[in-house]
């Protein structure tokens, strides 16, 4: 069940509110669930029972995104401008420093939340940001192309292709390595989220210059790749590990850019692992 929350945000034009629908379930340290470019929160539907049996599991769509209003006039999507909006729908929420897991572009909001101190862990699946500028422009083009694709197919192709596996795979092959294990229903979802994703063209061209630097340390940091990701190639994630030399990198075997609904258990545990060694690390201080 989906809900939404408003919350505070500066601009430059003065304070202003901003809207969120989120999906919000189990009971524990709070884990914040951000997905990527263009997708929704339905994206972590494959983990939420399993990750939410251990947590107070929060998955938001992103200002923008699936069913979230975009940022109010004058507030730019920045990466900055975007992890402190979130920062503010947690404390809306009455959540203080959750846990956070984010994919793509969640994972790189994810690192930047974790950066500003503003979480207790961090799992990042393939995070936006550690690319060359070659395979950032590969990436943008892929996801220009996606967006056309889904803004030029009426809803009746969609579902006429989402019955077929081979359908399946035309419309979101790019993104999964199963993609045949998608629900005809999902497909059609998130097709339609990427043709309707208001934030989309601003958010890539801020995107343009980001490159993620800077260490995130003090906290447990979760770097996870697929090794079937077509669209941020794994070895970034060798250069993920060189930025965040503190972090843990994990490999995803078979997994491809999205990859919870690849593998769903291999995705909660290492979600889970990140946000347990919080507790593990307190634990060991307590002791000693």
């Amino acid at each position: 069940m989906t809900a939404t929350v408003s919350f505070p945000i500066d601009s430059p034009l003065g304070p202003r509110t901003a809207t969120a629908t989120y999906e919000r379930k189990g009971a524990g340290e709070p884990l914040l669930l951000l997905h990527g470019i263009g997708h929704h929160l339905q994206a972590w539907h494959p983990v939420m029972d399993i990750l939410a049996a251990e947590h107070d599991v929060i998955a938001v769509d992103l200002p923008g995104f699936g069913a979230s209003q975009p940022l109010p006039e004058g507030v730019a999507y920045t990466l900055g401008t975007v992890a402190t909006a979130l920062a503010g729908l947690c404390a809306a929420l009455g959540v203080e420093r959750p846990h956070v897991a984010g994919n793509s572009l969640g994972g790189l909001l994810a690192l930047e939340m974790g950066r500003g101190n503003l979480v207790r862990s961090v799992t990042a699946l393939s995070p936006a940001g550690f690319w060359t500028e070659g395979e950032r422009r590969y990436a943008f083009a892929a996801l220009r192309t996606m967006r056309a694709g889904a803004k030029a197919l009426p809803l009746s192709a969609m579902e006429r292709l989402s019955r077929t596996a081979a359908g399946r795979a035309a419309l979101t092959g790019s993104i999964y390595a199963r993609p045949a294990r998608r629900s005809p229903e999902a497909v059609v979802a998130e097709t339609l989220a990427l043709r309707g994703a208001t934030g989309f063209e601003e958010t890539l061209a801020a995107g343009g210059s980001v490159r993620f630097t800077a260490d995130v340390p003090g906290l447990p940091v979760t770097i996870a790749w697929g090794t079937r990701d077509r669209l941020l190639l794994r070895r970034q994630g060798v250069r993920a590990k060189h930025t965040l030399p503190g972090a843990r990198l994990v490999r995803l075997p078979g997994c491809g850019h999205v990859p919870m609904n690849d593998d769903p258990a291999l995705v909660s545990r290492v979600v889970l692992d990140t946000a347990r060694s919080t507790r593990l690390a307190a634990a060991a201080i307590s002791n000693g």
